[in-house]
C-alpha cells in the first residue's frame, strides 16, 4: 500500500464532482415529476390514473442517478470530451421548431420532423433529404396509429387534414 492509500502500481480515482451534478439534477427531476404528478386529479375510481406514467418515469431517472452517483464516487465515469455546443443547440431549435409549428397551425407531422431532423444533423447526420423523407413516413404513420387506431388526437394541421 501507498501512503495515501492505494494499492501501488496505478493512479489514484477521484470522485467526479460533474457526475456528482449529473446525480443531483436526475434526482431532482425525478422529485419534480413526482411532485407534478401528485397535483394531478385522480380521475379513476381504482386502477392506475394518469399520475402513474410520470411516477415511472421519475423511478427510471432515480435509478439513472443512483447508478451515476456510484460511478462518480468510485471515479468510473468516463473522461468527457470538449465541449461542441452545435448539437445542444440545433436540438434546441428542433424543440423550436416544434412548438412554433404545432402554435401556428402546421401539426404533429410536419413539427415532429422538424425535430427528427434536427436531432439527426445533431448526432452528425447530413443527410437532409434523406431524413425528411424518412421523418415525413414515420411520423404519418405514427399520426396513423394515434388518430385512427387509438382514436387519440393529436395536433392538426394541413398535411393531417389530408388523411
Amino acid at each position: 500500500m501507498t501512503p495515501d492509500g492505494a494499492s501501488g502500481g496505478g493512479q489514484t480515482r477521484r470522485v467526479d464532482r460533474v457526475g456528482l451534478v449529473i446525480a443531483a439534477a436526475l434526482a431532482a427531476v425525478a422529485a419534480v415529476l413526482v411532485w407534478d404528478a401528485s397535483k394531478l386529479p385522480s380521475t379513476t375510481m381504482y386502477g392506475m390514473g394518469p399520475e402513474a406514467m410520470p411516477v415511472v418515469i421519475a423511478v427510471g431517472l432515480v435509478m439513472l442517478a443512483i447508478g451515476n452517483l456510484i460511478d462518480a464516487l468510485r471515479g468510473n465515469l468516463p473522461p468527457r470530451e470538449s465541449a461542441d455546443p452545435r448539437p445542444v443547440w440545433l436540438i434546441i431549435a428542433g424543440l423550436a421548431l416544434l412548438i412554433a409549428i404545432i402554435g401556428f397551425g402546421g401539426g404533429f407531422i410536419l413539427a415532429t420532423s422538424a425535430l427528427f431532423v434536427t436531432t439527426s444533423a445533431a448526432f452528425g447526420r447530413r443527410a437532409i433529404l434523406a431524413d425528411s423523407a424518412i421523418a415525413l413516413v414515420m411520423t404519418t404513420l405514427i399520426y396513423l396509429a394515434f388518430d385512427k387506431l387509438l382514436t387519440l388526437s393529436l395536433p392538426a394541421g394541413p398535411l393531417e387534414r389530408l388523411l
